[in-house]
């Protein structure tokens, strides 16, 4: 099987419900980055953080897979997929994909304050553990805060992406600006020969001259619709 790698971003969510992060009604626009992603505002003000991600999880429970999610899903049956994710919600899982490396952490795990990468002390909540609180702790002794990669933090996952990179066949980007590195800088691994394909609606500027890329100007199921078709075409010709 052909190894097709997916590199999505917060794009491929608007249409279940989600919330991209920069758009006109992004949530950095109604949360300073500066309270509720970064290891500073954590310090400050734990409960705000901790509620701020006690809301997103609520929104996640009525948000579902769209069509962009079920495709890259369904694409498991003639590729070998893997799905490199700056999105921390569960969308891609619960659409059927069953190799997803999330950049930025997941939103429906909490894990240990004194070391948040620590498998050990990583935790999936049930939604009826939805509500973490200040005083809830870690089997360490330290209060569990949210499992994501906030800014300044480093990104453990960065290199485990950069190898299904640069052994990918095909490479797609999805619903992401290519703005926020390391993510957007996993296009320069792409092996030369690679086809790349980009899906967005919105027009988007890619730092690179060793690649030409296909781009949709679509939105995700709709783009994914017609990806879909390039390739399977490809595969069948």
């Amino acid at each position: 099987m052909k190894k097709l790698v997916v590199l999505s971003g917060a794009g491929i969510s608007v249409e279940s419900g989600g919330s991209t992060f920069r758009g006109a009604n992004g949530l950095w626009g109604k949360y300073p980055i500066e309270q509720v992603a970064t290891p500073e505002g954590y310090a400050s003000d734990p409960e705000l953080v901790l509620n701020f991600y006690n809301d997103m999880r609520r929104q996640l429970l009525t948000s579902l897979p769209n069509k962009g999610h079920k495709l890259i899903a369904e694409l498991e049956k003639e590729f070998n997929v893997t799905v490199v994710t700056q999105n921390i919600d569960d969308l891609h899982e619960r659409a059927g994909s069953t190799r997803v490396i999330h950049l930025h952490g997941e939103l429906t795990k909490v894990c240990s304050s004194y070391s948040p990468y620590d498998q050990r002390y990583v935790k999936e909540l049930s939604p009826e553990e939805y509500n973490i609180k200040v005083g809830d702790l870690a089997p360490d002794g330290s209060q569990y805060r949210p499992y994501i990669v906030w800014y300044g933090e480093a990104v453990p996952k960065i290199d485990e992406a950069i190898q299904y990179v640069q052994e990918a066949d095909i490479f797609l980007i999805i619903g992401t600006s290519l703005n926020v590195y390391p993510a957007a800088g996993l296009l320069n691994y792409v092996p030369f020969k690679t086809p790349v394909y980009l899906v967005d609606p919105n027009e988007v500027t890619v730092n690179t001259n060793h690649h030409h890329i296909h781009v949709i100007r679509k939105v995700a199921s709709e783009g994914m619709s017609e990806f879909v078709r390039l390739l399977t075409g490809q595969v069948n010709a």
